[in-house]
């Protein structure tokens, strides 16, 4: 496996704790896939949601589990120590979104560092 390869995996299981998250409703869930001072910015409607990740966990833990969750992990880059992933998902509450993730690789781990997401309307 060459490091381009090795790294890719390890960013997918990254994105993976985050969706894990999503599936059980659990704020909780998805916190190790971020670093402590994340980000997220997205519109709700003409609202924004905009702060620290904590925002996230707190949402995903009003809304539930979204079991029926459908999800493709679509492009990564990767360069050096700093990455971008872009997710889109179906069903989470019966709403579609497509989410940008910017990760970067610390103290040996990848970590997202931001979230910005699209909630596509109805």
């Amino acid at each position: 496996m060459n490091e381009n390869t090795a790294e890719l995996k390890s960013i997918k299981t990254i994105l993976e704790h985050y969706i894990n998250g999503a599936k059980t409703g659990l704020g909780e869930d998805m916190r190790p896939a971020f670093h402590e001072d994340a980000t997220i910015f997205g519109y709700v409607g003409n609202d924004l949601f905009a702060g620290p990740i904590e925002l996230l966990f707190s949402w995903n833990d009003e809304n539930g589990p979204a079991e029926d969750l459908v999800y493709d992990i679509g492009h990564v880059e990767i360069e050096g120590t700093l990455a971008t992933a872009r997710v889109e998902f179906n069903n989470w509450h019966g709403h579609r979104f497509t989410d940008l993730f910017t990760l970067l690789k610390y103290e040996g781990e990848w970590k997202i560092i931001s979230k910005a997401f699209l909630l596509h309307p109805e």
